[in-house]
């Protein structure tokens, strides 16, 4: 397990998934309107676009959302300029932790990541030393109380999945980044729901810390999310089974 089906059920406990559905949109259409200004707004041509697309369908935005997205990214709708950064920084107990930003203002978005990890104990790493630790992967999870993995894993397979695993109530199917298009097209077409869908980092090993120092770390990764700019967090901390935040 790579720890995402875990930390995709803290989330899901806590409210969060729903109550952040607004925020999270918010971050798939910066994500899409960027792609598409960049490489155009065809996601056939498009291939960062078409991962856009898949992973806000994943997340089942509505296909309008995503329509204005790329409109706004091509130009055709008036839209905000975005920058791309990504921040390499360490946790308390040497936890690592990769931080992907989408900022109007890189000396707004600069100074809230560091304000964060300051006051959480953590601080920026220097450029590689982090990046090195993790490799891409696609992710895709299902509501586990929905399906079972019997059900998803022969469509998986078949559609290129590496594999399909059960933890704490998540279904999560890994796919190699080349796969994950396939993988995805093979659920849909079977109109199974996901819950989430990306390629994501993917940490080449875990850290594992006490329960306490744990939930520093999460409380560490969730202010992060919660900001603005940021599009996406990774980090290579073991989330131990059973582990709930308040």
């Amino acid at each position: 397990m790579s720890g995402h089906s875990k930390w995709a059920t803290i989330k899901h406990k806590k409210g969060a998934a729903d109550a952040k559905r607004g925020q999270m949109f918010t971050k798939l259409i910066k994500e899409i309107s960027i792609a598409a200004r960049m490489g155009g707004g065809d996601p056939e041509g498009n291939p960062r676009l078409r991962t856009a697309v898949l992973k806000a369908r994943g997340a089942n935005m509505p296909k309008d959302n995503i329509d204005r997205a790329i409109k706004k990214g091509t130009g055709e709708l008036e839209g905000v300029n975005y920058e791309e950064l990504t921040y390499e920084a360490y946790a308390p107990g040497g936890v690592a932790i990769l931080i992907e930003v989408l900022t109007d203002n890189k000396n707004r978005a600069a100074a809230d990541v560091r304000n964060i990890l300051t006051r959480a104990g953590g601080a920026l790493a220097t450029a590689g030393s982090v990046s090195r630790l993790f490799k891409r992967q696609g992710i895709i999870t299902l509501d586990g109380e929905k399906y079972t993995e019997d059900q998803l894993m022969e469509v998986a397979i078949d559609g290129g999945a590496e594999d399909v695993a059960l933890s704490d109530g998540i279904i999560e199917v890994t796919t190699a980044p080349e796969d994950f298009e396939s993988v995805m097209n093979a659920l849909n077409a079977k109109s199974f729901e996901t819950m989430s869908a990306e390629i994501s980092m993917v940490p080449e090993a875990a850290v594992t810390l006490s329960n306490d120092a744990t939930a520093k770390v999460v409380r560490l990764i969730e202010k992060l999310e919660d900001n603005e700019d940021v599009q996406n967090v990774y980090s290579n901390i073991d989330i131990p089974d059973g582990f709930e935040t308040e």
